[in-house]
């Protein structure tokens, strides 16, 4: 009913615009070729009558849109089927910036579990349309706030995954995200206090900065640049650990860390900046793919849906201490180019630019913690991931290209 909705209104719209240019067209032809001012006043007049006729139309228009639209609220939203809990099992779980890429995949687990979910997210990088197939149940409910401002709700557990998580958009505003990770994180755990919920905190394995340690292990307190440009992030997370432990230990809270290592797959902003989705856009352009520095660099990919298993499984233990949850799987960034060349396929030469400051040389997760305490590990493959993540940016590719191509701009 909608996309039908959508393709008559779009119809309608590019009726008028056609009528209106070929208005404009009679007008400056009848303009350049009259010599008879009996025949400009006719011209004139029916160019008149034309434009009246287009008006009434747009406001024809306008009326069926707005009789659409109240169709559409008379059919039922259909929802995917989530299971049943009694009160004694449904939680109230809070997620901070859960339209975001990994929230919103967070939410549509918890949703399907049964839980009562609220979603707070001020769209800085979250996208409304991540949470939209959830807008209107009963069990879902979205605030749009911005959580540097304290916010009171009832809640059983708090997901405090609010922060801009790659570099161009940390970069882009480094005194908002360090307020978002310290007076944000102060925030939630103040909720948390007050309501006496447990919260997870998502960290990063940036708190490991440029490691010399290999691989990083809980215990390592990391080699971070403090005055970086990636410093906004990296000492934000590690303020925002320490601020957790603080509470923890002088108020008696029920807490848990996750050190998040490198994390793919769809609902990727186009514009991350990250390797994954830039090495994929690139290859399905076919342009080059730019590789900072010598590429010898190595990361460790984790698929989405592993990491939400794992954000769960931490939140439902008893485990208090920081946890890695990553893909000890570990690539340099030329092999990774390489994959993804071969898996898009195309004719994009792989280019070295100038390295990026402060970028980490290493980074693998021992996840040795996660394994013992929490039974998680990796399941999905990086070929399987890296499948899914590049038909969702083809998608994603193609509804831009048709959305620029039918834009028309009049003057």
């Amino acid at each position: 009913m909608i996309n039908f909705v959508t393709k008559l209104q779009t119809l309608f719209t590019l009726f008028i615009i056609l009528l209106l240019c070929i208005s404009i067209y009679i007008t400056i032809n009848s303009q350049t070729n009259s010599t008879n001012k009996k025949e400009y006043d006719n011209t004139f007049e029916n160019t008149y009558v034309l434009k009246k006729e287009l008006e009434d139309a747009a406001q024809r228009i306008i009326e069926l849109e707005q009789r659409l639209q109240s169709l559409e609220t008379r059919i039922p939203k259909k929802y995917a089927e989530v299971t049943f809990l009694n009160y004694l099992k449904k939680r109230r779980i809070l997620i901070t910036g859960g339209a975001g890429f990994v929230g919103s995949h967070l939410v549509d687990t918890l949703m399907l579990q049964g839980h009562d979910l609220i979603v707070v997210d001020n769209f800085f990088t979250g996208r409304k349309q991540n949470v939209e197939q959830w807008i209107g149940h009963e069990n879902f409910e979205l605030i749009h706030h911005d959580i540097v401002n304290p916010l009171f709700i009832e809640v059983d557990q708090i997901y405090h995954l609010a922060s801009p998580a790659s570099p161009p958009h940390y970069m882009q505003n480094p005194v908002k995200t360090i307020k978002t990770n310290t007076l944000g994180t102060i925030n939630m755990l103040g909720l948390a206090r007050r309501v006496n919920a447990t919260i997870l905190i998502a960290s990063t394995s940036e708190v490991y900065g440029d490691p010399d340690k290999h691989p990083q292990s809980e215990s390592y307190w990391g080699h971070v640049n403090p005055i970086g440009p990636r410093a906004c992030y990296d000492e934000g997370k590690r303020v925002s650990e320490t601020l957790t432990y603080a509470y923890a230990k002088q108020e008696n809270m029920n807490v848990r860390v996750a050190r998040i290592f490198n994390t793919y797959g769809p609902r990727m902003h186009m514009n991350d900046g990250r390797v994954v989705s830039n090495f994929i856009l690139q290859a399905l352009q076919d342009h080059e793919i730019t590789v900072y520095g010598s590429g010898n660099q190595t990361r460790s990919f984790q698929y989405v849906s592993d990491l939400v298993d794992g954000l769960i499984a931490l939140m439902e233990s008893n485990y208090t201490l920081p946890v890695n949850i990553g893909n000890p799987v570990e690539h340099t960034i030329n092999e990774f180019a390489t994959i993804i060349k071969e898996l898009v396929g195309g004719n994009s030469a792989i280019k070295h630019v100038a390295e990026v400051e402060d970028d980490p040389q290493r980074r693998k997760p021992d996840i040795a913690r996660a394994k013992k305490y929490l039974k998680w590990e990796p399941k999905v493959s990086l070929n399987v991931g890296l499948q899914k993540t590049v038909n969702y940016f083809k998608k994603e590719l193609k509804l831009f290209r048709f959305v620029h191509s039918n834009s028309v701009t009049i003057i």
